[in-house]
């Protein structure tokens, strides 16, 4: 071998290296698209099964290296984002996955809370504890509590509703320590902490929102899908599995949008790639909230978009079979 293909070898393989170091960018493409009811898992009330199907959909993100970064550029489906579109300042990549996974997991208990109160004697029949609805970033709670913990008791009293939660945290004063006893993923344990700043507050809090904790046990499994812009076709599931008929009417209903405790569907990001993902997966029509409805109309095609602006909206457009 030549001394000229010696020097060669090394800066061939410093070249490939460098291609493959990760920057600081990531595409954004159409994500999976799943069937709802089949994750969803309810014991104790009669369910009825469809025809139709309700799918969510989602965004994927890819970190890119240069290689990925041109293959991501030539493709008409594909966008390129910084990072910092997705972590905020002062946050960790881990922090953020965090984060997306807390927001599907709100997603999730404001879907169950905005059915159950159409369709039991809800919130007024509930079961022992409170749920962790959401959690205050930066607050005393971060880290230690998420969406979906279920609060047994305070300081060793037991919590047998919303009033008595309450009640009991107002009567620990708030330098003092309050330990809740918690159930996660099967797992019992004891989370200590005290109040302190949170959100801007000057009232020193624990930042947690509560709901009743659920008459029966719901659960809902994401996958590895995060962010909070599957509680529309979540809601739409566990309805379509609590009530008798066929929902969907036999389609295949596709769709996105955020849900609060009010039943009302907000804005969500990505929503053309969300379309393609529907399209992908041979969706009859496409829920989609009224502020992106302009944007998905750009890619939609033949595929029939309705827009609503709450979870009533999609019932009434289901129920009338259109």
């Amino acid at each position: 071998m030549s001394r000229r293909t010696f020097a060669l070898v090394p800066i061939a393989a410093l070249l490939v290296a460098l291609l493959a170091v990760p920057l600081p960018y990531q595409s954004e493409g159409p994500g999976p698209a799943l069937e709802v009811e089949p994750l969803i898992h309810v014991h104790g009330p009669q369910l009825y099964q469809s025809d139709g199907k309700f799918v969510l959909t989602s965004v994927s993100f890819l970190p890119l290296t240069v290689f990925g970064l041109i293959k991501a550029a030539a493709d008409p489906n594909t966008s390129v984002i910084p990072d910092s579109a997705l972590v905020f300042p002062g946050e960790t990549q881990q922090h953020a996955d965090q984060r997306a996974i807390s927001d599907m997991d709100e997603s999730k208990i404001n879907a169950t809370y905005v059915v159950l109160s159409k369709l039991e004697n809800y919130p007024k029949e509930h079961g022992a504890g409170v749920l962790v609805e959401a959690v205050g970033s930066g607050c005393p709670a971060d880290g230690r509590f998420f969406p979906g913990d279920l609060i047994q008791r305070v300081n060793g009293a037991e919590i047998p509703d919303e009033r008595t939660f309450q009640k009991t945290l107002d009567g620990i004063p708030a330098g003092k320590p309050v330990t809740m006893r918690v159930t996660a993923g099967g797992q019992t344990t004891d989370v200590t902490l005290t109040r302190g700043p949170c959100q801007g507050s000057k009232k020193p809090l624990i930042g947690i929102s509560t709901v009743p904790n659920f008459p029966f046990d719901v659960t809902m499994s994401s996958e590895n899908i995060g962010g909070p812009s599957a509680g529309t076709m979540w809601a739409l599931g566990l309805y379509d599995l609590l009530t008798p008929g066929d929902l969907a009417k036999g389609r295949i209903v596709a769709g996105t949008g955020t849900i609060d405790l009010d039943g009302n569907v907000g804005p969500i990001g990505g929503v053309q790639d969300k379309i393609r993902a529907a399209k992908g997966e041979g969706a009859d029509v496409f829920l989609v909230p009224d502020a992106n409805y302009a944007d998905a109309a750009k890619v939609a095609g033949d595929l029939q978009l309705v827009k609503i602006s709450s979870f009533q909206d999609a019932l009434e457009y289901l129920q009338r079979g259109a």
